[in-house]
């Protein structure tokens, strides 16, 4: 398909659906995410904790927990295919990540980003230091090593929170 068909596609309102990702999928949420300079390490070892935006076949969005222990996820690689920005994919990806993980019993996520710092307070992140980022987090890939250390640090504690 080409981009020209991916714009009209999205501007006419096409919908998609939001599912679980497949290791089938795996190669596409790669692509999408290598397109959008965004990290693929360790994206394989936690796909069953990752979302995809679909429409008519077509993986158009992402989004993946990352589980760090039973009180703190990694919420990472948020990204939306240029065509259908500014459409609602990525938040309805980062609200339905945010539902699993409340559903899940976490007390709070975390996030590293360059780039949307404004963003991700529309959901209710705030900005924190990375002394105050529990080890577990500390521990993953993306914040040891694939995220720059100039990253904005964010965290969103959940309802489920005692």
């Amino acid at each position: 398909m080409t981009s020209n068909n991916a714009d009209s596609r999205a501007s006419s309102g096409e919908s998609f659906d939001i599912r679980p990702a497949q290791p089938s999928d795996l190669a596409a949420i790669h692509e999408l995410l290598t397109r959008s300079s965004l990290p693929t390490v360790g994206v394989a070892e936690a796909l069953d904790g990752f979302f995809v935006a679909e429409a008519s076949g077509s993986i158009v969005g992402v989004v993946g927990i990352e589980t760090c222990c039973d009180q703190y996820g990694l919420l990472r690689s948020t990204a939306v295919d240029a065509p259908w920005r500014s459409h609602g994919v990525g938040r309805k990806l980062v609200e339905h990540a945010i539902a699993d993980a409340e559903a899940r019993g976490f007390d709070a996520l975390y996030l590293l980003t360059t780039t949307a710092e404004r963003y991700f307070p529309s959901f209710g992140f705030r900005v924190t230091q990375r002394d105050s980022v529990p080890p577990e987090i500390k521990a993953t890939a993306e914040f040891c090593s694939a995220c720059p250390a100039s990253a904005t640090v964010m965290e969103l504690e959940l309802a489920t929170a005692h």
